[in-house]
């Protein structure tokens, strides 16, 4: 307690790790809107659907920013630069990695992420997928830091599952871990969000066999990984219940409104 002629220091500004956010994506089932844009950047509510994510992370003290392309990848960078600002926030730095620029096609997320970790040079980072609209989601600075301070490979938001996704993706057992339960179990299985905390240890062995950078663009889902670290009980999770879509087709995007 402080002596009441040395007034208390005020509390250190958690540090917040950056984000990762994948955008290579070809949306097909979103045709014809996706065959002269990319589905991150078609709008929702008068914003890109990209932009939703950038202005929660730079409002939660996010400084930098990774984001991947394929697909028409050239607007994104276009469109975004290399700062995203928004009113009473610092200015989010970003920086790409172009997939199909460099390999000629997307490397799915588990491929992409590893390709991007060198750009994001750090033991932890958020993952967002830029086709998610969830405007009320907070990148918490508390929940890296709790997330930094232990030992889980990742930590996954879980949604309850939508109309078109009944059977879920993982459970969530009552110690907070998540479960790759069978699809007997799909009751009490919830859908994965795509918004994650992530160590960048679960791209390495013996979780992942890319090699460090992926110099080859090796194409690989990020859910084989998930599991096996799963099994290891090295994945935490939490349910989120505010408004979340995932905007993969022309009626879902009409939904919410352009």
């Amino acid at each position: 307690m402080p002596s009441p002629d040395r007034p208390a220091l005020p509390e250190p500004a958690l540090v917040q790790p950056p984000a990762m956010l994948l955008a290579a994506g070809r949306g097909a089932r979103m045709r014809p809107l996706t065959d002269t844009t990319p589905k991150p950047l078609l709008a929702v509510r008068g914003r890109p659907l990209l932009e939703w994510h950038l202005r929660a992370l730079a409002a939660a003290g996010v400084a930098r920013a990774v984001i991947n392309t394929a697909w028409l990848g050239a607007q994104i960078p276009q469109r975004l630069g290399d700062r995203f600002a928004v009113p009473g926030a610092a200015p989010l730095a970003l920086r790409y990695s172009h997939e199909a620029q460099d390999f000629g096609h997307a490397l799915e997320t588990a491929g992409g992420i590893a390709r991007a970790l060198p750009l994001l040079d750090a033991p932890v980072f958020w993952l967002a997928a830029g086709d998610v609209f969830a405007p009320e989601f907070r990148f918490d600075a508390a929940a890296a830091q709790r997330f930094a301070a232990g030992d889980a490979l990742a930590h996954l938001w879980l949604v309850p599952n939508p109309a078109h996704h009944p059977r879920g993706d993982f459970g969530l057992a009552p110690d907070g871990r998540v479960r790759d339960l069978p699809e007997a179990g799909s009751a009490a299985r919830h859908t994965y969000s795509t918004l994650a905390l992530l160590r960048a240890e679960l791209f390495a062995p013996p979780w992942c066999d890319i090699a460090p950078g992926n110099p080859q663009g090796v194409a690989a889902p990020l859910a084989p990984l998930l599991r096996r670290a799963m099994g290891a009980g090295r994945v935490t999770g939490e349910l989120y219940t505010g408004p979340w879509v995932d905007v993969g087709t022309p009626e879902r995007l009409a939904q919410l409104g352009g």
